[in-house]
């Protein structure tokens, strides 16, 4: 059997990601739609989930070492360059960051919160992201989803664990109207989850 630890914790140049088969559907789908919709894979993003008390010291003093405060508004996003910090729970958050940055993400945090108790738990291998931008992006993702994705309701800088084509996500409206949004999926459901855009996607192929 494997070492888990080596399964998590190798590079991202040994490792092939969850739709890496999918890449040139994605891309054709892209192309085919004449720019209504992209759609790609976002692979072997660090993410980390954290858990503390959001009163607590931990939480002021891990986002001063982040440099991206942990956002306390329900379902909220904060981002400070290539970090992004997603609200999950009243004491819960994703941290999603570049690949690679996992461990010296994890040390930070526990640096940060010296004795005070905090569980950091890195979830990377569990999901992969995939982006979905272009004019129709909410119009698409309307399709398979519950929530309301107008931009008055579910704008930039907000997250959701909802659920798309009856598959759990955590689905991310970037911090720009036209970056449009990240679709955080477990890996053993990304390729259903991807075969259920595609077949959406294909309302706006021209």
């Amino acid at each position: 059997m494997a070492d888990t630890t080596t399964l998590l914790h190798s590079s991202p140049a040994s490792r092939v990601s969850p739709l890496s088969h999918a890449a040139d559907r994605l891309a054709a789908a892209t192309r085919a739609s004449g720019g209504a919709v992209r759609l790609a894979e976002l692979p072997f993003l660090a993410q980390l989930n954290v858990r503390l008390d959001a009163k607590g010291a931990a939480a002021d003093a891990i986002g001063l070492a982040l440099g991206v405060p942990l956002p306390l508004a329900p379902n909220t996003v904060v981002r400070a360059g290539e970090l992004v910090a997603l609200w999950l729970g009243p004491d819960e958050w994703l941290l999603v960051g570049p690949p690679g940055s996992e461990r010296d993400l994890e040390g930070r945090i526990r640096e940060a919160a010296g004795d005070e108790p905090v569980s950091v738990i890195d979830v990377s291998a569990q999901r992969t992201t995939l982006l979905v931008t272009g004019p129709r992006a909410r119009d698409l993702l309307a399709h398979g989803c519950a929530l309301d994705l107008h931009p008055r309701a579910f704008g930039p800088g907000h997250c959701a664990q909802t659920t798309l084509g009856r598959t759990q996500v955590v689905l991310v409206a970037r911090d720009e109207p036209r970056a449009g949004f990240w679709v955080l999926v477990r890996s053993s459901f990304a390729g259903y989850l991807t075969d259920w855009l595609l077949d959406a996607a294909t309302e706006y192929v021209g």
